[in-house]
């Protein structure tokens, strides 16, 4: 059994290779996974601080607060004013040097390991695995 060296989830499949699988599920746009994207993007890219941006660490914050706080459709109409707002005109500035990004966690409740339950995403309670997903990574920012 591996562990993961950012989330510390502990599984035979590593996290990328899961967070692989889910995204199928996601682009699929199917209930329960696709309206989940952006959330379960979110989540993993919190869990996983070598993914984020300059800076990407502030809006997925704030998205997984809109969907604590409103649901699913609150992250959804957060996400959807960021894609209209956002511009390819505007420059993003990823990190391309060994900079450190934002002080992240380093352990988490729950990973997307349990999320994944039985390495499929169930489609049963995985709404509520998200869920919990998502206020185990808020609460682990929160310190």
């Amino acid at each position: 059994m591996d562990t993961c060296p950012e989330c510390r989830a502990a599984g035979e499949v590593p996290c990328e290779e899961l967070f692989g699988r889910l995204l199928a599920l996601d682009h699929s746009r199917q209930e329960p996974w696709g309206p989940l994207h952006g959330v379960a993007v979110a989540c993993y890219r919190l869990q996983h601080p070598a993914s984020l941006t300059e800076g990407s660490h502030t809006f997925l914050l704030e998205l997984l607060r809109a969907y604590v706080g409103g649901g699913a459709e609150a992250a959804t109409r957060l996400t959807e004013h960021a894609r209209r707002a956002n511009s390819h005109r505007v420059l993003r500035r990823d990190r391309t040097d060994d900079t450190p990004g934002p002080r992240a966690p380093t352990g988490f409740a729950f990973t997307v390991a349990e999320v994944a339950a039985d390495g499929a995403f169930p489609a049963e309670g995985h709404p509520e695995r998200v869920r919990a997903w998502s206020e185990a990574t808020l609460a682990a920012w929160r310190g």
